[in-house]
């Protein structure tokens, strides 16, 4: 019952920034945990990064530590993923979702999903 919709993909060079927003609404039968995946046909799922809905634990995984950083809108209502010193390797689908439990974003899955943004990054 939760929709979903990324905003903010794009182009960008090596070590350019952008900001991925993700509009949230409807209510989350309990998904709490929001977060930021990635993937490209013929590529495993990445979770990139998850937060709870409180903005509570935010956290990021290892290949873009230092890089990226996971929000949420005063209101809770808007998932951001600020992308910075972005890499040709970052170059991929990113989908805004809502997990049940941390773990389920561990296991790179989760209950509802956005249609995803495209971020291309080149040289």
């Amino acid at each position: 019952q939760v929709q979903l919709v990324e905003s903010g993909g794009g182009s960008v060079q090596v070590g350019g920034s952008l900001r991925l927003s993700c509009a949230a609404s409807g209510y989350r039968y309990g998904s709490d945990y929001m977060a930021w995946f990635r993937q490209l046909p013929g590529k495993e799922r990445e979770g990139v990064a998850c937060v709870y809905i409180s903005g509570a634990s935010p956290y990021v995984a290892d290949s873009v530590k230092g890089r990226f950083t996971i929000s949420l809108s005063n209101t809770k209502n808007t998932l951001y993923l600020q992308m910075n010193n972005l890499k040709p390797e970052d170059t991929d689908m990113y989908y805004c979702a809502a997990a049940r439990t941390f773990g389920d974003f561990v296991r790179n899955q989760a209950t509802y999903w956005g249609q995803g943004t495209q971020v291309t990054v080149s040289s």
